[in-house]
């Protein structure tokens, strides 16, 4: 008989779960997915900037197309992001922001530290 041990230490997807326990967590923690944006920035100076660009009411996806080290093309957009997916602090600002649009976006202030740098967060959809 083959070893059982093994089996539980694979990560999957997470999609096994089933429908059931995916509108569970729903109600209990605001979803599993989120569309999400990001201005993100090696350097603090750099995103401090950004922040003052958004401060003064510039649209978030100019700012991030302006300032953005990743996915700055197409306005820091990192589309449909499920909890498990993102790294430890960005996912728990993504899921804490309320859902807010590019011209009054609701974002993270101050930028969220993470190893890749420095991230302006904004969240335009939850499921």
């Amino acid at each position: 008989m083959p070893p059982k041990g093994k089996g539980g230490k694979v990560k999957a997807g997470g999609a096994s779960g089933g429908a059931d326990a995916e509108k569970k967590e729903k109600v209990t923690k605001g979803g599993t997915s989120v569309k999400v944006r990001h201005i993100l920035c090696e350097k603090h100076g750099k995103c401090m900037e950004a922040m003052e660009k958004l401060k003064a009411g510039v649209r978030f996806s100019e700012v991030a197309s302006q300032y953005s080290e990743d996915k700055a093309r197409q306005g820091g957009d990192l589309g449909w992001m499920t909890r498990g997916s993102m790294v430890g602090p960005f996912q728990d600002a993504a899921f804490a922001l309320p859902t807010s649009s590019m011209d009054k976006p609701v974002y993270t202030d101050p930028p969220v530290k993470t190893k890749f740098g420095y991230h302006i967060i904004m969240v335009e959809g939850k499921k």
